[in-house]
């Protein structure tokens, strides 16, 4: 059932990584970032590294798991517990902490940083994007220095507004969940508690406030330009 059967939430992702179907609460999709997310990463093992890794990455902390055929650059700092599925791309300077969960053929960028966050398969957060506290459907793509806020700057409580209320979330870091195949442009800034349902399109630099934004889109930011020649006052 999507999420917009139960409460008015925009269509997100078709299929749920076989870790968390069972848990999906759909009229809180945000609640795979807490017990469920938990929950997979604490069943991990110990390490389960099915690659040889260059001396140059960094591991720290407990329960790394990592799949066959994924690729890991000198320079990368991965702290567990953390999941990267097969054939994924992990970039030089990449920084994976907090509990992370990658499913199979994700790309995370140079210089990116990916805290408490879930990528579906394909997912792709390529060059120097922050991901914080978010859920990365099949086949998003970030334009390079798109970065998912997830924290206010009061420290409260972030709401998400919808239909003329504001839904509470009970939670202090929320950032993004873009549904499938959502693609952002570059240095694009989604505000914390953004929901963008599955194949919209932000255009590059866009700041996306807080809300629940519907499938099949294209988000445009217009801006008038004046062009005026060398050495007008």
């Amino acid at each position: 059932m999507s999420p917009a059967t139960v409460s008015g939430w925009p269509e997100l992702w078709a299929v749920l990584p076989e870790a968390f179907a069972g848990a999906f609460d759909a009229a809180h999709p945000w609640e795979l970032l807490a017990a469920p997310l938990d929950a997979v990463l604490a069943a991990l093992p110990t390490q389960a590294i099915e690659i040889a890794l260059d001396p140059r990455v960094h591991l720290g902390g407990d329960r790394i798991a990592i799949g066959s055929g994924t690729r890991i650059a000198p320079g990368a700092v991965l702290e567990g517990p953390l999941r990267i599925g097969r054939d994924c791309e992990i970039r030089p300077g990449a920084y994976l902490r907090g509990g992370c969960w990658l499913g199979d053929g994700c790309v995370v960028g140079a210089s990116a940083e990916l805290k408490r966050a879930i990528l579906f398969d394909g997912a792709r957060a390529p060059h120097l994007n922050y991901v914080g506290d978010s859920v990365l459907g099949r086949e998003v793509n970030l334009g390079a220095g798109t970065i998912l806020s997830n924290f206010r700057h009061d420290g409260g409580e972030i709401t998400i507004p919808l239909a003329g209320e504001r839904i509470p979330t009970g939670r202090r870091k929320l950032g993004a969940l873009l549904g499938d195949g959502v693609a952002t442009g570059c240095n694009s800034v989604l505000n914390p508690g953004t929901i963008v349902g599955a194949r919209t399109q932000i255009y590059t630099g866009v700041q996306l406030r807080a809300g629940a934004y519907p499938a099949d889109s294209i988000v445009k930011l217009r801006q008038q330009l004046d062009i005026a020649p060398r050495g007008r006052a």
